[in-house]
Formats: structure tokens, C-alpha cells, sequence
């Protein structure tokens, strides 16, 4: 074959090869990148609470208008007051009530959560495997059957740990001397300095209710402005949104029992304090507030006769002692008598003479 012949040949076979090994290099490229962008195979789940700080992997979306924050593998969530709630991407939630911290870390089907402080309760039913690392523990939830997981782990005010099994057991193993226990179902523990060998009844020192911290978006209000009254407006489909129309108040009964208020002093934020200022309850006011009732007053009148009051008793004289001498005064009587009657015959004698 000539020569001038195989040299186009050559050049057009080389040109192929060139072009297609750039196509797949874009491909592999745009495929990679692709990956690289794709959140969904780190994503843990989507936090809501009122004062929380993230930080680390996240992203912020918008759901039905609502923006919420989605935690991804190796993201640092700061609860500095109140509660949070967890809804974890492959199913279950996870309940934190504040102050707390924590850090998530995912790979594939298996979600480990580094706890510092506050209180978690995790429900999961058909979810990952969720691991709980503190300080000097690893609590891994187990199900029975399969039946759902739901525990509480969390520090109470004095720095110990509780851990309480409501439905499923919990494991807990010590990092430093690798001993582990097993927490039946419906029991509630309580741990001192981390120690397994301390372990005693819990009493529910520590709380978090999961209804608490459930999510409720605010309704979507829409105003509607007033139309005329036709035909063709009565036709016309309101909007989509939520229509909320003022109720007429009603007046509130009044009431005849003591009123109750109480005054607390304004809270404090503290944008630079890790622990926020407690409400001083000494200067907290209970006012009690009470209607004096007006005293009764009956009127009226009593028919029938008056009944006839008996006339009082008279005193009794009082008796007068007898004299000591009694007979000294009949002895005067006698004698003045006597004294007259001879007075008397002598004046008639006297005359005679």
C-alpha cells in the first residue's frame, strides 16, 4: 500500500482516539463532580429549635416554603437553651432538650452521635444504628425482635449520667476497661463519674419529652380583600392559602375568686455567655387579688303574739341579827310604865288630901 495512502488514514484513526479519550475523561470528571455535590449519601437529617447554632457540614433548604436546616456528617450542633428535634434522614428522630451539645458523624447505615452535655431521647423504628459516645461511654440502643428503639441518655444537673430504657435494651460499655453492661427494657439507671460499678436506680432525674419538641410550622395567612357581591365573584376560587377570620370576642365572665398574678423579673440574653443567666427567683412577686364580700343584712317582722315575760323574783330581805342583850329594853319599857302608874296615884292622893 502506498505510503501517501496510510498516512491519512493513520491521522484519522488518531484523531478518534484523542476525541473519545476526552469524552471519557469528561465523563469520569462529570461524573466525580456529581458525586462530590451530591448531599443525600452524607445527610443525618433535618434539625428545628428555636436558639441552636451549627456549625461545620450543613446545608439550609426549603420545604413547602419553610426553611430548615440539614445536618451532614461531621456537623457541630450547639443547643443553648430550650429544646431541639432531630428527624433523621433514613427514619426516627432524636429529641434534645437544652443546654446541650453535640456532634454527628455518618457513614452509610451507621450514625454515631458524640454526646458533651444536655439530654437526647432517640426513637427509631426502622432507622440507622445509632451509637452514643460521651466521655468515658459507648451506649448503642438494641432491639428486641423487631420492635422499635426508644432511650434516653443525658447528664443531669450534677454531672452524672442517666440512661433509661423504654422500649428495647441499651448497652453500655466503658472505653477505658472495655466492661459493658446490658439495661433491660423499662429500666432507668444512674451513673456516677462514668463508672459501671456504681450503678444504682435512677429515679428520672433526667427528662425530655419528645412531644415537647415537636416541629409546628406557623399557618400561611393570606388577606383576602372584600369583593362586591356578584355572581361572578362568588364563582372565583379564593386563594390556596390558610384564610383565618376574627372570631368575635366573647366578654369574659366575672369571676368571684381570688385572682392570681405574677411578676418575673425581664429574662437576659447573652449573645457571648456559653450559659445563659438564671431567672432569680427571689425576685420573683405572687400578687393575690380578693373581693371583699358586703356583710348580709335580713330584714323582716315576726307574726304571733309576744310571749308574756314572768315578773321578776323580789329580793329577799335580809335578816337582821338579834340584839345581844334583848332584855335590857323590855326592862326600860316595864319601868317607864310602871313610873307613870305610881306618878299617877300619887297626884290622886295628893289631891284627896
Amino acid at each position: 500500500m502506498p505510503l501517501p495512502s496510510i498516512l491519512p488514514r493513520l491521522t484519522r484513526r488518531t484523531m478518534w482516539l484523542i476525541a473519545s479519550a476526552i469524552v471519557t475523561a469528561t465523563a469520569v470528571l462529570t461524573s466525580r463532580t456529581a458525586r462530590s455535590d451530591e448531599p443525600a449519601s452524607d445527610s443525618v437529617g433535618i434539625i428545628d429549635g428555636a436558639a441552636i447554632a451549627v456549625t461545620g457540614p450543613m446545608r439550609v433548604e426549603t420545604v413547602r416554603g419553610f426553611g430548615r436546616t440539614v445536618l451532614r456528617s461531621g456537623s457541630n450542633v450547639n443547643v443553648k437553651s430550650g429544646t431541639a428535634r432531630l428527624d433523621l434522614t433514613e427514619g426516627g428522630t432524636i429529641s434534645i432538650c437544652g443546654p446541650a451539645h453535640f456532634s454527628v458523624l455518618k457513614a452509610g447505615n451507621l450514625l454515631t452521635v458524640a454526646l458533651d452535655s444536655g439530654t437526647v431521647h432517640l426513637v427509631i423504628e426502622r432507622g440507622p444504628a445509632v451509637t452514643i459516645y460521651t466521655p468515658l461511654l459507648q451506649i448503642q440502643p438494641i432491639a428486641i425482635g423487631d420492635g422499635p428503639q426508644d432511650a434516653l441518655i443525658g447528664f443531669d444537673a450534677t454531672g452524672a449520667m442517666c440512661v433509661r430504657a423504654y422500649r428495647g435494651a441499651v448497652r453500655l460499655e466503658q472505653q477505658l476497661t472495655g466492661q459493658n453492661i446490658v439495661v433491660p427494657q423499662s429500666s432507668d439507671v444512674l451513673l456516677l463519674n462514668g463508672q459501671l460499678d456504681g450503678l444504682r436506680g435512677g429515679g428520672e432525674r433526667c427528662s425530655c419529652d419528645p412531644q415537647l419538641t415537636k416541629y409546628s410550622p406557623p399557618p400561611r395567612l393570606e388577606i383576602v380583600p372584600l369583593a362586591a357581591n356578584t355572581e361572578e365573584a362568588g364563582a372565583k376560587p379564593l386563594g390556596s392559602g390558610e384564610i383565618i377570620s376574627p372570631l368575635p370576642l366573647d366578654k369574659p365572665a366575672t369571676k368571684d375568686g381570688p385572682i392570681y398574678e405574677i411578676f418575673v423579673p425581664p429574662l437576659i440574653y447573652n449573645a457571648n455567655a456559653e450559659v445563659q443567666p438564671q431567672v432569680d427567683t427571689s425576685m420573683i412577686v405572687v400578687l393575690r387579688r380578693v373581693r371583699v364580700r358586703p356583710a348580709l343584712i335580713f330584714q323582716g317582722r315576726v307574726e304571733g303574739e309576744m310571749p308574756v315575760a314572768s315578773a321578776p323574783a323580789p329580793a329577799p330581805t335580809p335578816v337582821r341579827a338579834a340584839p345581844a342583850n334583848p332584855s335590857k329594853p323590855a326592862a326600860q319599857a316595864n319601868d317607864s310604865v310602871v313610873d307613870r302608874m305610881v306618878h299617877f296615884v300619887r297626884k290622886l292622893w295628893s289631891r284627896g288630901s
